[in-house]
């Protein structure tokens, strides 16, 4: 009797193991191959290396690889979902069983016209987020500007083409970047199109140009230091005063000086940054950017307010624009929300978090914008929405928020497009109008129209400014 109920117990247990089994043993593993959700985008990953390649219905391209140690600690997987962090940004990857086809397949003429043209029409296809938006009938301009192509047609028929349908499609991160031979031979051709008029020659200004202009004017206490994107220190009356020209080249690359002086700076700059993974450019402009603003808010913590001039400020990546910001911050929060074009909707949304500061700056800050903000300040802007001490000034933002979706050609031109959909934490959305001001002083759109307004009358545009914050302070 004895020996029955130990077999009957026996019995149980084994049942009990093997019904607790999971059918599939789950892979936490990182290698493999993994297809991108919304960003067309396959991912190999091996024990030393990773590659990533472009993908549309039919290309495959090597888009940029190197050591899985420069990226591994930003990986995750649940679920066989890799989940790859790059600042405030997660991305997630399906596991597939293998590389499709077309990837093992280098037949194609990567110089041929007609191939270069479907695979930038097929990338805009698939992934630009604002068609409704902009009230794009898609198939129309697709056979329009494809009836264009032809076996004559040459690199600058191409590009004017693809220039062309970026105009149509109201693309605010759109663009194409031939060879340099393409563009001025682009450019030529435009030109000759064009009738010459007699019209008053105008001074124009660039971005960086009038902003060195309107800083030098505006300091009374210069306090800048071992920083030429940045100026900073004090107006008048205690009152402190940053600029901001750009979002982007805050890294220390440890550049060559030979090549700055033959390249420039930002092309020799854009060069070693383009050789870092996606997680080292993050990490490396977050870092740089940090630096510089320790010691801005050492200079200005006894400022009784503080003054942020991004007015001239074109963008450049997000992660540096929010490390500004939340030197204004004292607690964790949510201040937007994302999402990209995949398949026919989109990928699941994402929320985004501006982090504290140990000794934020809680007094008031004026943040300075127009419609020269652009992206990565557009979404500075968006995040100042959620910041109860920050008011802005001057005319609404670009509106050219969404991330620019970095691709490349067969033929190695560089391309990009908006492929997703910042709102507030109220899922309003500001692509194209913008973000609003608490205090408009009616700038004009037209950009050099209002560097020029600018420059014109320092001192009214500074007591414009001074003023507005007079009025925003009695509120």
């Amino acid at each position: 009797m004895r020996s029955n109920n130990i077999l009957f117990s026996l019995l149980f247990f084994l049942i009990l193991v093997i019904g607790c089994k999971p059918n599939k043993e789950e892979n936490n593993s990182i290698e493999g191959i993994w297809e991108s959700m919304g960003y067309g985008e396959i991912l190999k990953i091996d024990a030393t290396s990773y590659e990533y390649f472009d993908i549309t219905d039919f290309s495959c391209l090597p888009a940029k690889e190197g050591n899985i140690s420069e990226v591994k600690n930003s990986m995750q997987v649940s679920n066989d979902t890799l989940i790859i962090k790059r600042g405030f940004n997660k991305y997630r990857y399906a596991r597939i069983k293998e590389l499709p086809d077309f990837c093992n397949q280098n037949s194609k003429d990567k110089n041929d016209i007609s191939y270069n043209f479907e695979v930038f029409a097929n990338t805009y296809k698939n992934h630009y987020a604002y068609f409704d938006l902009n009230k794009i009938d898609w198939d129309s301009l697709y056979i329009n500007s494809k009836n264009k192509i032809n076996s004559k047609s040459t690199e600058v028929d191409l590009y004017l083409v693809m220039e062309d349908m970026i105009e149509k499609l109201k693309d605010n991160h759109g663009s194409i970047e031939p060879t340099d031979e393409v563009y001025e031979l682009a450019a030529n051709q435009i030109q000759s199109e064009i009738a010459e008029e007699e019209t008053e020659v105008l001074k124009k200004y660039g971005d960086f140009e009038i902003a060195d202009i309107v800083a030098d004017f505006y300091l009374k206490e210069d306090l800048t230091k071992n920083s030429w994107l940045m100026k900073w220190g004090k107006i008048e009356n205690n009152v402190g005063y940053i600029q901001i020209k750009a979002m982007y080249l805050y890294a220390d690359l440890n550049l060559n000086d030979s090549l700055v002086q033959e390249n420039g700076f930002v092309s020799t700059y854009m060069d070693a940054f383009d050789r870092l993974s996606y997680e080292q450019q993050i990490s490396e402009e977050v870092a740089g950017i940090s630096k510089v603003m320790d010691s801005v808010m050492q200079d200005l913590k006894e400022t009784k307010h503080i003054i942020i001039d991004v007015r001239f400020n074109g963008g450049g990546q997000d992660v540096v624009a929010l490390e500004i910001l939340r030197r204004f911050n004292s607690d964790r929060k949510q201040i937007a929300i994302k999402k990209a074009r995949h398949n026919n909707g989109y990928t699941i949304k994402t929320p985004i978090y501006l982090e504290p500061t140990k000794q934020p700056y809680t007094k008031p800050v004026y943040l300075l914008t127009s419609q020269q903000s652009a992206s990565a300040t557009d979404m500075m802007a968006l995040g100042s929405m959620e910041l109860n001490n920050l008011k802005r000034i001057g005319s609404h933002t670009n509106g050219a928020i969404s991330d620019a979706l970095q691709k490349t050609l067969p033929n190695g031109w560089y391309f990009s497009l908006s492929n997703e959909v910042y709102t507030d934490n109220n899922d309003k959305c500001y692509e194209n109008i913008g973000i609003p001001v608490h205090y408009e002083l009616n700038y004009p759109n037209d950009r050099q129209t209002f560097f020029r307004s600018i420059a014109n009358d320092l001192e009214k545009d500074k007591r414009n400014i001074l003023n507005a914050v007079n009025v925003l302070q009695s509120k």
